[in-house]
């Protein structure tokens, strides 16, 4: 006769309330979210000095790059995207079109403004090598999740532990260096970004929605998906 091991159920974090770990079918299973909100895509000298003089009014951005994937071995791409997410827009930054990009990355290098996303330590050395710059205010998702003993670090999972829903990762591969961006793409950038900031303001206990954009807060801006498939 055998005998149904049942697996323990997740650990939770006493002073926190988050789950420590979870599992990519728990992932799977939870409801599909966006980033519903207003997204700027920026192509030019004129749009990305405005969008810098905007984004310097902000203390939290949520951060992230995306970079044309490689399909042969030895090849290796540029970042061809960077995101900003602030309270209340997300800026997608096509760095190709972009000649001057002297303030972008002097807004990179500030220290006063806190850059919030997963593996930016990565994403600034790649960036480093667009231009050089002394990254200043990036703050690694990953050093406050170890310290609270979540164990699972990737973006998709973090979204699901503290904010409860699932992101989609389906334009991840996609060729982020065409010159015209797809909606699915933008929305999956600003996504990225978005949820990042999300995570970071969940982790230090802001409340969403209830502060205003000087004070570190955001509105909740999202959009639920009907499917529930894994993508």
């Amino acid at each position: 006769m055998s005998l149904l091991v049942q697996e323990p159920a997740a650990t939770l974090n006493s002073r926190t309330g988050f789950r420590t770990s979870i599992k990519k079918e728990e992932i799977n299973a939870l409801h599909l979210r966006r980033y519903a909100g207003p997204v700027e895509v920026i192509a030019s000298d004129v749009a990305c000095e405005q969008a810098v003089k905007r984004l310097r009014r902000e203390s939290i951005l949520g951060f992230d790059t995306e970079t044309r994937p490689s399909f042969k071995k030895g090849q290796s791409y540029l970042p061809s995207l960077v995101q900003l997410g602030g309270a209340d827009c997300v800026y997608v930054f096509q760095l190709a079109k972009i000649r001057e990009k002297k303030k972008l990355f002097k807004l990179l290098a500030n220290k006063d403004i806190g850059k919030a996303g997963v593996a930016t330590d990565f994403d600034v050395k790649q960036l480093q090598e667009v231009q050089p710059f002394k990254p200043a205010g990036f703050i690694n998702l990953e050093t406050i999740t170890d310290e609270l003993g979540i164990m699972n670090n990737g973006l998709r999972s973090l979204t699901a532990i503290v904010l409860g829903f699932r992101i989609t990762k389906g334009e991840q591969r996609s060729n982020w260096s065409r010159v015209q961006l797809t909606d699915q793409q933008i929305r999956y950038a600003a996504t990225d970004a978005w949820a990042s900031r999300e995570i970071y303001l969940r982790l230090n206990g802001a409340n969403a929605g209830a502060v205003r954009q000087g004070d570190n807060g955001s509105k909740p801006c999202f959009r639920e998906e009907q499917s529930h498939k894994a993508e």
